[in-house]
């Protein structure tokens, strides 16, 4: 094997975690955002009935004056233009990690994506700097994304072009490149609904298309697993936010579309904290399964938060958690 340049060796530290102090400033600021020292792990959901439509279509406009409330609110800011720039600089190359494998009504919805675009052009990020991603770009227009990999906003998928093996704790698999090379931030943009495995789809679950090997991490419902992927230094540092399409859940027979297990919530949910917001997004579904009388998802299945709680990715404990509405 030949030397390693400084480079490689600053490359692999990022990727790791090896060390923190050869972290980019960005990463160490992005994780005092995410877990303030001696606070409890903010959850806002914003609701309007108006965003969407008969049809089930979405009010831009309603959806927009959503996040910006609840933008505010998590931020504690007077904005939302305001709020974006307490969690995002200029200087940013911004990650919007949606989910559209199993295509439309189960999917991150393009409307919501857009919406996140606005706030962050509104905080001084360039459109070139920013990257709309999932795993396939198919996957990605079966859902009404459109491509673009030219200038302004990127929208494209993984398509294969991974970057190097990683290994940490359970995990082992080739990191997407836009998390490992491309972006310093992240915005998890999840749809929230059951998964057959995991008990919930959601922040966590939403990563399972951010590496090459997802099948051979389902064991055990994905624990520790999924605790582990979302540890990684470089994934847990870069995530400055979450914001959970909320419109239309799904109560039961997830991940794929089940359209008479969905119900109008007509919320978003957004957090700092990726487990407290799964939290609380397995709450919601709990509280829907019950209305219905569906059994409750066993605490066996979703072992996976305390895992990634207990992995410093955020918090599962309702005591450390608090829930804000507007």
């Amino acid at each position: 094997m030949g030397k390693t340049t400084r480079r490689e060796f600053l490359k692999q530290v990022a990727l790791t975690g090896a060390a923190v102090a050869g972290l980019p400033e960005a990463l160490v600021a992005a994780d005092e955002v995410v877990t303030g020292a001696g606070q409890k792990s903010r959850v806002v959901i914003a609701t309007d009935k108006a965003v969407l439509r008969g049809s089930g279509d979405v009010e831009v406009d309603v959806l927009q004056r959503m996040l910006d409330r609840g933008m505010a609110k998590l931020t504690g800011s007077r904005t939302a233009q305001e709020a974006w720039k307490k969690l995002f600089k200029p200087s940013d190359v911004v990650g919007i990690k949606v989910n559209c494998l199993f295509g439309k009504g189960v999917s991150t919805r393009p409307e919501v994506a857009q919406a996140i675009v606005r706030g962050l052009i509104s905080a001084g990020v360039k459109p070139d700097n920013i990257i709309i991603w999932d795993r396939s770009t198919s996957d990605l227009v079966k859902v009404g994304y459109k491509p673009n990999s030219g200038s302004g906003v990127k929208c494209y998928g993984d398509d294969g072009d991974w970057g190097p093996v990683l290994e940490h704790g359970a995990f082992k698999g080739r990191i997407t490149k836009v998390i490992s090379e491309k972006i310093t931030a992240l915005i998890n943009v999840p749809i929230l609904k059951t998964h057959g495995l995991t008990g919930i789809s959601n922040a966590l679950k939403n990563h399972y298309g951010s590496f090459d090997n997802p099948g051979s991490h389902h064991n055990n419902h994905c624990n520790p697993a999924m605790a582990d992927f979302n540890s990684l230094p470089i994934v847990k540092k870069k995530t400055r936010l979450v914001v959970v399409d909320a419109l239309r859940p799904q109560y039961d027979g997830g991940p794929g579309f089940k359209g008479d297990a969905q119900w109008d919530l007509w919320c978003l949910m957004l957090s700092t904290d990726p487990v407290a917001v799964d939290y609380q997004g397995l709450q919601i579904i709990q509280e829907q399964r019950a209305k219905v009388g569906l059994p409750a998802i066993k605490p066996e299945v979703t072992a996976w938060l305390q895992a990634a709680q207990e992995r410093g990715v955020g918090t599962c404990d309702p005591s450390k958690i608090e829930v804000l509405r507007v």
